[in-house]
């Protein structure tokens, strides 16, 4: 009976943890807990339907050592053919009253971050993203070179509806 019990509890947790929106999902693990302002994370992918939409995330671990309440990002996407798009992306962390936003528990939380919306890619071949963060302390002409915080840097695909 115990037997029987765990494999209805195994498929329902199979079942309920797939996703069958999601395309790619990958993360990097930042050195430490600090990214580098030199150190871009970058993914490549592939092989993605050139009609079909997608939408693209930016996912972000951070913890309780992250010391502001936004984010700033550059996000240089470059497509097979050599053309690159680049973006300066903003995204909130923190409420107000200090908050972290995102999921989790404790001190790690998880943000999901919108990057691209309803976008097709109309290439065949290797795309490659490139995500550098772009944090400056109030008014300083230079970045922050060490952004304490940050755990894991992702990216994730997801079938548009």
């Amino acid at each position: 009976m115990l037997r029987i019990v765990c494999c209805a509890l195994l498929v329902v947790f199979f079942m309920s943890s797939c996703d069958d929106k999601t395309v790619l999902a990958s993360y990097k693990a930042t050195e430490n807990g600090s990214w580098s302002q030199d150190n871009a994370v970058q993914f490549e992918f592939a092989d993605l339907d050139t009609i079909s939409s997608y939408n693209m995330f930016i996912n972000i671990r951070n913890d309780e050592t992250f010391p502001y309440s936004n984010l700033f990002l550059i996000a240089e996407l470059k497509a097979p053919n050599g053309e690159v798009v680049t973006d300066t992306l903003e995204y909130e962390m923190a409420k107000a009253n200090g908050e972290w936003l995102g999921k989790g528990y404790g001190s790690l939380k998880e943000n999901k971050l919108w990057y691209q919306e309803n976008i097709v890619l109309e290439s065949s071949g290797v795309y490659t993203l490139r995500l550098s963060h772009a944090m400056r302390k109030n008014g300083s002409v230079h970045g922050v070179m060490n952004l304490e915080g940050i755990t894991d840097v992702g990216f994730q695909i997801e079938k548009s509806n």
